[in-house]
């Protein structure tokens, strides 16, 4: 049997917090885009985090899949020295119940490669776990041998840009359904670049874009929503016609596994 993370459940104001089930539940009306954006509903996807520098600079995304560990994609480089917000909608707000937690470890994939963007994957251990509630809950992390069947509709969330010439990546958290794509589809458009540890979806009018890198692409089933992807690289113009990459989460999901195991 895989390996599964499980979650601790803890119990807040009589409410159990699992993994990947929303107190506050998203409103999906179709293939909106993250380009020309459609805004979530506040705390809608409680695992979305933003990886932030010093300064506050929204640089990438990431996901909370325990109380104590982030994902996010090796390519966004994060460092000790950046902070981890969780629990946050509106960066231009500050009065949000946010909670800013500082990095422990980072933990890159071994066969990481920046040439390639192979296993664009980095685990982030924070120093001390987060508080759990309806803003700030994990998303589940799904079994290696787990498939998503092309056409199957997932979402995105991110603070990416809403076009790729903006100036400005939007305060509020965006959200685009997508379908996932077979391998045959992805390879149509991007050819021998598409890897077994990639998975694509998009190129139905809505796409991630940049600052969106290291976010969630999740998709829900028997209930919960599963961490199938993470926001890897695509079109530099964020065209909506071709499918944004992702790193694909079930064929990194062992190493994953034995990390988590391992600190």
């Amino acid at each position: 049997m895989a390996f599964l993370l499980l979650v601790g459940c803890m119990a807040l104001v009589g409410t159990v917090y699992g993994c990947g089930v929303q107190e506050i539940k998203p409103v999906i009306t179709g293939y909106a885009r993250i380009v020309n954006g459609e805004e979530a509903v506040p705390g809608s996807w409680p695992w979305q985090v933003s990886l932030q520098d010093a300064i506050g600079f929204h640089f990438c995304g990431g996901s909370l899949i325990s109380e104590q560990w982030v994902v996010t994609a090796a390519h966004c480089g994060v460092r000790s020295s950046h902070r981890v917000v969780i629990g946050e909608h509106d960066r231009s707000k500050s009065n949000e119940d946010i909670q800013t937690m500082r990095v422990g470890k980072v933990i890159t994939h071994p066969q990481w490669n920046p040439n390639t963007i192979d296993n664009d994957i980095t685990l982030i251990k924070l120093t001390a776990p987060v508080t759990l509630n309806a803003h700030v809950a994990p998303v589940c992390l799904p079994a290696a041998s787990d498939v998503y069947s092309p056409g199957t509709r997932c979402v995105t969330t991110g603070w990416g840009l809403t076009r790729y010439n903006a100036l400005l990546t939007p305060s509020k958290l965006q959200q685009a359904a997508l379908p996932l794509l077979s391998p045959e589809q992805c390879k149509a458009h991007w050819g021998d670049s598409i890897t077994d540890m990639m998975i694509c979806a998009g190129a139905d009018g809505a796409s991630s874009c940049m600052g969106d890198s290291g976010g969630p692409l999740v998709c829900e089933r028997n209930g919960a929503w599963n961490l199938v992807g993470i926001v890897s690289w695509g079109s530099s113009r964020c065209l909506t016609t071709t499918p944004a990459v992702y790193a694909r989460v079930t064929a990194l999901r062992s190493w994953v596994g034995q990390v988590l195991a391992a600190n």
